[in-house]
């Protein structure tokens, strides 16, 4: 799959640009075009990152959450997936990114509501 980047915003051309650096292509020989607005164009596919519900994906994300997006938009239009899932990303010790990411989602979580509790238990003295 060949994909070029058409952003008004530097920062999400440029993070764009690292994520899908083995994807990226010219304007005239790509098969994907991601813009962070909506502006409809005949010749290309047209993924959209913003922050309104419409678009294809939402900011912030993540690399794995980009790869994802991408493979549904074109597992919808041409029923194959073409970009490989997370899931083919390295490992460290048989342990996927997305598992480690989830835990320490959870871990962080756990914390804020021990100091949260903490703080009501002083305060309510």
């Amino acid at each position: 799959m060949k994909v070029a980047i058409q952003c008004d915003s530097p920062l999400l051309q440029r993070a764009l640009e690292l994520f899908l650096e083995g994807y990226l292509s010219s304007l005239r020989q790509c098969d994907i075009l991601i813009r962070d607005k909506d502006i409809q164009d005949d010749e290309h596919i047209t993924f959209v990152v913003g922050v309104d519900d419409g678009s294809d994906l939402i900011k912030p994300f993540s690399k794995a959450q980009l790869l994802h997006a991408l493979n549904q938009k074109f597992e919808s239009l041409k029923h194959t997936p073409v970009i490989p899932e997370e899931s083919n990303l390295p490992t460290i010790d048989g342990v996927s990114f997305e598992i480690l990411e989830r835990h320490i989602d959870k871990l962080t979580r756990e914390y804020q509501s021990n100091i949260l509790k903490a703080i009501r238990a002083f305060y309510e003295k």
